[in-house]
């Protein structure tokens, strides 16, 4: 795990509020997910596209200069207030350089897509993308006929010498430790001129709501997609994807720690626009937090969660929504009985190893959380000031954030991350905490 010590970034105190009932509306951005599998899309469709009120931030911006890296015309535009990007496909090309960052969905989403460019597309990223696992799709790739230079390390930084296209055909992946490895290649099926079947032969695949929304969104844009929950196997024919207008969905894994705010102080929080159908493993909110103590109301303003200030622990398989981990852990760790958080042990390879992180920064600040391989069990403690590492993990932030809201003298290194998905987080926070 790495991250930066608290004397070389710039430490944010938490703003403190208390038991002071809140009642607030909030407007969350853009759904990272949708944006840039909507990004990828677009990009392979044969016609243009347009997204309405995509996510701006830190992950959506690096998919964009990939793909414009390759060819792409991506314009925006401001209508009504409303930002709107106008994606033109064009031929991918090389030579050509992409900055992943430590964006999980452009270093697994975009090399397939830089194997259907003719040319060498260089991919690199942060040094903790490096640690990220890609091992499966760059053997799935290497399987369908792709030449790659990892230098046997099977990770960043790596070259894709595409050719222009790709035949397809059937393969088998392990995407247990992450489900973009098997959207990664389900998005680029219908531009082969086989199609892809992607049979999954690993444990328990994490994040299936994400699988279902690679699934929904092919479809949307003219694929083909057959699907064997009991073959664990995906089939996606060859077809011409269909550029769309697309009104990108709030991200509802963002609305977390807002929500969080009327768990712990009481009150009433609503997210605008919350779909009343949605692939989003953020939408299990409403039960996870009905299950904690919370009044739950989805009406047409949006989703409205109402808190008494008192929180209930929980014993819950976070599986397939590990996202939503981070936020629930703070909410246990200011619960009145003890919490079990389970199946999260594919949270170690994400943007750090949150179990590890969790664990370390909220016994820092008094809390009593002990982990396994694959589970954090939280017990309520007395909390207290101090330093929360964030290991440049934007859901470490917003952990800090929420714990701060009762705890005096919580200071969060590195807010600024929160831009990876959450641009502007410290000053929304602020104005909706602040008494």
């Amino acid at each position: 795990m790495s991250g930066n010590s608290s004397e070389q970034v710039e430490l944010w105190p938490a703003p403190v509020r208390g038991q002071l009932p809140i009642q607030a509306t909030v407007v969350i951005p853009g759904s990272k997910s949708v944006t840039n599998r909507a990004l990828v899309l677009s990009a392979l469709a044969t016609t243009a596209s347009t997204l309405i009120r995509p996510l701006i931030s830190r992950d959506t911006t690096l998919m964009k200069s990939g793909l414009n890296a390759m060819g792409i015309q991506i314009t925006e535009e401001n209508e009504l207030a409303n930002v709107q990007w106008n994606i033109n496909p064009n031929p991918l090309l090389g030579p050509a350089l992409v900055d992943v960052g430590n964006a999980g969905t452009v270093m697994r989403f975009l090399p397939p897509v830089a194997s259907l460019a003719q040319g060498a597309i260089s991919f690199d990223g942060d040094a903790r993308s490096y640690e990220r696992p890609l091992a499966p799709v760059i053997h799935a790739l290497e399987e369908l006929g792709v030449e790659i230079d990892h230098q046997n390390k099977f990770s960043l930084p790596l070259v894709i010498h595409g050719k222009g296209k790709i035949d397809g055909g059937e393969i088998e992946i392990d995407a247990s430790a992450s489900s973009q490895f098997l959207s990664a290649l389900l998005l680029i099926a219908p531009r082969t001129s086989k199609g892809i079947t992607v049979r999954h032969i690993g444990s328990a695949l994490p994040s299936m709501p994400h699988i279902d929304m690679t699934v929904a969104m092919l479809k949307d844009f003219g694929a083909e997609v057959e699907v064997n929950p009991e073959k664990n196997t995906w089939k996606v024919l060859p077809s011409k994807l269909h550029g769309q207008t697309m009104v990108i969905e709030p991200d509802l894994s963002n609305a977390a720690p807002f929500l969080s705010i009327a768990m712990a102080c009481g009150g009433s929080v609503t997210i605008s626009d919350w779909p009343v159908v949605t692939t989003q493993p953020g939408d299990q909110l409403k039960t996870i937090l009905a299950d904690m103590g919370a009044t739950v109301v989805l009406g047409a303003r949006g989703l409205t969660i109402t808190g008494t200030g008192k929180i209930h622990g929980i014993d819950i398989d976070l599986h397939d929504v590990g996202e939503l981990t981070p936020a629930i852990a703070a909410l246990c760790a200011l619960a009145d009985s003890p919490s079990h958080l389970r199946g999260i042990a594919h949270l170690r390879l994400h943007e750090t190893d949150r179990l590890e992180a969790l664990t370390r920064e909220i016994n820092a600040l008094g809390g009593n959380v002990t982990q396994d391989e694959g589970a954090l069990h939280i017990t309520p403690a007395p909390l207290h000031g101090g330093d929360f590492k964030t290991y440049d993990d934007h859901r470490l932030a917003t952990t800090g954030a929420v714990l701060g809201l009762v705890t005096p003298g919580v200071r969060i290194e590195n807010i600024a991350t929160t831009a990876k998905t959450l641009p502007g987080f410290d000053a929304l926070w602020t104005s909706l905490v602040g008494k």
